[in-house]
């Protein structure tokens, strides 16, 4: 019984420290949340056809609101020229392919979630640049006169994958393996 329960806690271990499987799942993980993207903007878009539409209010404390952003988060650095539009989008593919490399030496599946999250939120978000020059954002949630960014799908995945980059680089395995060495 002992050395079944050993020999499953070691499996269970190299499963979580699997490159490969994280890698795969990473990827897997990252093309469907810019497909969510993509199929929601295309909703927005074309169904719903909030641009004509401009405002639609859903709850008291949510709207779609059509928005397109220039810039990058929040708005920060507009792209008011092809060209800026260009440098965008080739920073943003850049930071993409250098995520896909880190992706495919991570050995902690928590991690590989995180940076696929960052990965497919960006792909999406850099899509609409290439095609629309801005990026088509459209959820709108306020409350007692307060209204926070508009946002879409590609934001939150990119928002949670930061979240839990900070979360593991603070009580990751790394982060203890760190804290270990210093005790």
């Amino acid at each position: 019984m002992i050395e079944w329960l050993k020999r499953h806690a070691r499996d269970a271990v190299t499963s979580v420290k699997n490159p490969e499987q994280h890698f795969r799942s990473g990827i897997i993980l990252a093309v469907v949340l810019a497909v969510v993207d993509r199929l929601s903007k295309w909703a927005i878009l074309y169904w719903v056809d909030l641009p004509a539409r401009q405002k639609i209010t859903i709850t008291p404390f949510f709207d779609l609101t059509m928005v397109w952003n220039p810039g990058i988060s929040y708005g920060l650095l507009p792209a008011n020229s092809a060209w800026a539009v260009a440098v965008l989008v080739v920073f943003a593919l850049t930071v993409v392919v250098a995520l896909v490399v880190w992706l495919s030496r991570i050995e902690h599946r928590l991690l590989a979630v995180a940076v696929a999250m960052v990965i497919g939120g960006a792909v999406g978000n850099a899509y609409d640049r290439a095609i629309y020059g801005a990026v088509a954002d459209f959820f709108s949630f306020h409350a007692f006169g307060y209204y926070w960014y508009v946002f879409n799908v590609a934001d939150v995945a990119i928002v949670f994958g930061v979240v839990l980059l900070i979360w593991d680089s603070v009580f990751g395995p790394s982060a203890q393996s760190e804290r270990d060495k210093r005790s």
